[in-house]
């Protein structure tokens, strides 16, 4: 059985709060996402393809429980670790591999890379490579979908190192002024890079970020994706109330360093291996296992089958065809306007 299942064991049956169907999706929704990065590693190793490269392993109940808990029609915006958010919220793996080889069959064309999904019909309003940029952003969203009279609100997720930004104080102050229909979601992984949250403030705790606002907030376990499903069911509805935004610090942890480049020399093998005990998809599967809806031999065809998933997604990437030249100015400026560009 692979890394990420091998610690799941047969526990006591209970009382269940959520579907087999629902168990099911989240497992095998965050499974793809860690076989997924895990490939991502593997080619940026191999140097398929350059730039930065952010891995998301270990987050994967942050992506799976927004997904279920949002309402269609929310839109997200997030920072540069985003290759899971666009697979959580239903974009085939293969437009997001094909972005990072910087194919013109990408999610943005090959124009974004690694730090730059996007996708208009999935309400995927971008990844972000400016730290803390996406935050106002997102309450810009929000006041649109308010300004339309929607109901649906903007999650806006951010890392424990971008709320040291200024611009949030600012966006935080007019959110509330304004009552905007937004989620504040930050993934506390605990790491700015290598700076852990202890060396940035004395308040560690970042639910506290909102007090000065009234901003209701709460922290959240984010290795569980039952814990990060209700709380963002419970932060939407309070946005759809009209009471204005709401605060989640999800504490979270990644397994990689902040990036492909990072030593990780900060941290001991004991605490990575004492949050690899909390594997959010290891906690999944113990309930499947428990509740007997699957046995050893269909874990195994739901590995071979988000295997293959991941195996169609390079071949696509690798298959696919550059942008043409044009493409530097598509999007960009028009040929009314600059007609020489376009010879």
């Amino acid at each position: 059985m692979a890394t990420a299942t091998k610690k799941a064991t047969k526990k006591t049956s209970s009382k269940l709060t959520y579907t087999k169907a629902q168990y099911m999706k989240w497992y095998e929704d965050m499974l793809l996402m860690r076989r997924f990065e895990e490939a991502c590693g593997n080619l940026y190793l191999q140097q398929k393809f350059g730039g930065f490269c952010h891995l998301y392993i270990g987050q994967e109940a942050v992506a799976a429980g927004f997904a279920s808990g949002m309402q269609k029609g929310d839109k997200i915006i997030t920072a540069y670790r985003d290759h899971a958010h666009p697979i959580a919220l239903g974009m085939d793996p293969k437009f997001v591999m094909a972005e990072l080889y910087g194919k013109s069959t990408g999610c943005s064309k090959g124009k974004g890379g690694s730090m730059h999904m996007f996708d208009k019909e999935l309400n995927m309003m971008g990844g972000h490579g400016i730290v803390g940029a996406q935050i106002p952003m997102g309450a810009g969203i929000a006041f649109a979908e308010k300004y339309n009279g929607t109901s649906n609100v903007c999650l806006t997720f951010m890392g424990d190192g971008a709320v040291r930004q200024g611009a949030l104080h600012e966006t935080f102050n007019m959110a509330m002024l304004w009552k905007l229909p937004v989620v504040f979601i930050v993934e506390n992984n605990n790491y700015a890079m290598g700076t852990s949250v202890e060396r940035t403030t004395n308040v560690t705790d970042l639910s506290k970020l909102g007090l000065s606002y009234d901003m209701p907030s709460e922290s959240v376990d984010g290795m569980s994706v039952q814990a990060v499903h209700e709380a963002i069911k419970k932060a939407g509805d309070h946005c759809r109330s009209g009471e204005g935004p709401y605060l989640l610090d999800i504490r979270t942890y990644r397994y990689k360093g902040h990036s492909m480049s990072d030593p990780q020399k900060y941290r001991t093998k004991e605490e990575l291996n004492d949050y690899k005990d909390k594997d959010p998809i290891t906690q999944v599967l113990s309930v499947i296992m428990n509740e007997g809806w699957l046995n050893d031999k269909e874990i195994e065809k739901i590995e071979a089958k988000i295997k293959a998933k991941v195996e169609e997604s390079i071949e696509f990437a690798e298959s696919s065809p550059l942008p043409d030249l044009k493409e530097l100015y598509t999007d960009i400026y028009t040929q009314e306007d600059y007609p020489y560009i376009m010879d």
